[in-house]
């Protein structure tokens, strides 16, 4: 994908679909409950496989496949398909399936959690490298009820406990080990399970989920809230927009449960300003130009818009560092490794830690660059808005089909203007 110095319409509309994060685990607990309906459920590719495993799995049950065969379920680059459905599988009493991906989800570790469902009474094994899928899961029923694993690493492993508590016989209380990772995709889980009805209590390093049998008190309907990861973009093109540019989100709310909503104020520091419609829109507005003086975010709650922040003070040559960030190690690819690459080639300073990365002052024009992704989506669309400035080349730009499929769509509707190669 080559994208020619292009120009954000002044007024555009756009529609994002539902949050990935939020979808994937609305379909964990509708499999745990199929009373529950889905509305604005994200069209991301990883949530499209996690529906697909689970209505293939269900239609085995239906029709006793599994009294003759191991079912085997390839998630390909779905993180969090992985997680939460070994989890799912683990419970599902009598059943054996074998869980593997694409070969850089092979590299992404799961010991943690396959550890904390063994201490439950899970039964769980590698097929390959220890602590890495493919998994082999037999389903039991467990009965344990206390677990205890590290919070520093993946918030998925708790959460993908978290989903699956109500329906242990006993409940779960997990104990969490250290500093918590991206607390607020905690707390959304937890929010959604007290949605449903579930007797949820969190003090300070301990969480107790109460059993569920029915949802005799949930409205059956979920609506999916679109995805402030994939907003993020769009901030950036605003914000390196002229001043007066305005783009139109929808569907977002104030009392938002993802943890991305924190861009309302990170992007303001941008000359963003947000406003909340009453159609549960939202309006971004360039309103003036950023302070000239060095950024410094700490992103432990919200990693996942590192890559956005730093290619926008980038095309700003603004000096920042970004810190909290040690999980990017370890997702799609090693994302401040890949950023030191891509940003390296368009002319920046770049120095990256296990958890940090810091960028110099820009001095020089923006060079013309191909930008590799790396089978990362989030690095095809951070550096997309670059293309407000400079010539910019995406390689294997399909790979944004992981979270956010309509993304070239709608920057073609907003007035980008590109050349498809792939």
């Amino acid at each position: 994908m080559i994208l020619s110095k292009s120009k954000l319409s002044s007024t555009s509309k756009i529609q994002i679909t539902g949050s990935k994060s939020e979808t994937n685990r609305w379909l964990l607990l509708q499999a745990l409950y199929p009373e529950i309906k889905l509305e604005n459920a994200s069209n991301s590719h990883d949530s499209e496989i996690m529906e697909q495993v689970i209505l293939d799995f269900n239609h085995s049950l239906f029709t006793n496949h599994y009294s003759l065969i191991t079912k085997e379920y390839n998630i390909h680059h779905a993180g969090t398909a992985m997680r939460f459905l070994t989890a799912f599988f683990a419970i599902q009493k009598g059943k054996e399936v074998l869980l593997t991906g694409s070969s850089r989800m092979k590299e992404r570790p799961i010991a943690i959690l396959v550890n904390a469902l063994r201490e439950l009474g899970a039964d769980i094994s590698y097929e390959e490298q220890e602590g890495f899928p493919p998994l082999r899961i037999r389903g039991k029923k467990i009965t344990k009820n206390q677990v205890s694993l590290p919070a520093n690493v993946s918030s998925q492993y708790i959460s993908a406990l978290l989903l699956i508590a109500p329906k242990l016989e006993n409940g779960l209380e997990i104990t969490l080990l250290g500093e918590t990772t991206s607390l607020p995709y905690i707390q959304m889980t937890l929010k959604m399970l007290q949605q449903i009805g579930v007797e949820v209590h969190f003090r300070e390093q301990s969480i107790q989920i109460k059993p569920l049998k029915n949802l005799s008190e949930f409205s059956s309907n979920a609506i999916v809230e679109s995805d402030w990861s994939s907003a993020s973009y769009w901030y950036s093109m605003v914000a390196l927009s002229e001043i007066g540019t305005k783009v139109t989100l929808s569907f977002f709310k104030e009392n938002s449960l993802q943890g991305d909503v924190v861009l309302q104020d990170i992007y303001q520091k941008f000359g963003v300003e947000t406003i909340f419609n009453s159609e549960e829109t939202i309006t971004l507005t360039k309103t003036t130009s950023p302070h000239l003086s060095p950024f410094t975010f700490h992103l432990l709650n919200a990693p996942d818009i590192a890559q956005t922040i730093a290619v926008t003070c980038f095309g700003f040559g603004l000096a920042c560092e970004l810190t909290g960030l040690h999980t990017l190690k370890i997702k799609e690819t090693d994302r401040l490794q890949a950023l030191k690459n891509e940003l390296g080639k368009l002319g920046a300073v770049v120095e990256i830690t296990n958890d940090s990365l810091k960028l110099a002052n820009r001095q020089t024009p923006i060079k013309e660059a191909a930008i590799n992704t790396y089978q990362d989506h989030r690095m095809a669309m951070a550096f997309a808005p670059l293309s407000l400035l400079t010539k910019i080349q995406i390689n294997e730009a399909d790979v944004v089909e992981k979270s956010y499929p309509d993304f070239w769509k709608d920057l073609k509707r907003a007035g980008f203007e590109f050349k498809e190669n792939f």
